[in-house]
């Protein structure tokens, strides 16, 4: 899930600037068949977001009372049930003002401003050291992803 949904927001922001492009463009079209690797990329995003929203419901339930988290869960479950609702050739001929697709674009905006306030929530909360934390593999014995009450 952490590397899919970057790489969702990568090939989207190709396929973006190489078929709409209203609000922004990359300076140069990059060739590819970009909306068939961002559906990929949906497709198998797809069953992780169901388990994720199961874990969230359920297990992860205490966390969801931080906004930033319940954002992220929101944004993403948008994101992908609308990307399963639209059809690839409406970018591909010009059809850019069906409502699935303004959500989907949404979506996006709600995924990206959930990561930025997560991130700077975590800054103020933990400083560098936390950020730094959280890119690091190495697990230690209290590191137990089922105890939330601490």
């Amino acid at each position: 899930m952490v590397l899919l949904v970057p790489l969702a927001s990568l090939t989207g922001a190709v396929v973006f600037s190489n078929h709409d492009g209203r609000w922004w463009r990359l300076p140069v079209q990059v060739p590819g068949d970009w909306i068939d690797l961002h559906g990929s990329v949906g497709v198998m995003l797809w069953p992780l977001t169901l388990l994720f929203v199961i874990y969230a419901l359920s297990l992860g339930r205490q966390r969801l009372s931080r906004a930033a988290n319940a954002a992220a869960l929101i944004g993403l479950v948008l994101a992908v049930g609308s990307g399963k609702l639209m059809e690839e050739d409406w970018l591909r001929s010009g059809e850019l003002d069906h409502a699935v697709y303004h959500l989907h674009l949404l979506s996006w905006l709600l995924i990206t401003g959930a990561v930025i306030w997560h991130v700077l929530a975590a800054l103020q909360r933990g400083g560098l050291s936390l950020a730094a934390s959280m890119f690091r593999l190495e697990r230690r014995p209290s590191d137990q992803p089922w105890r939330l009450g601490r």
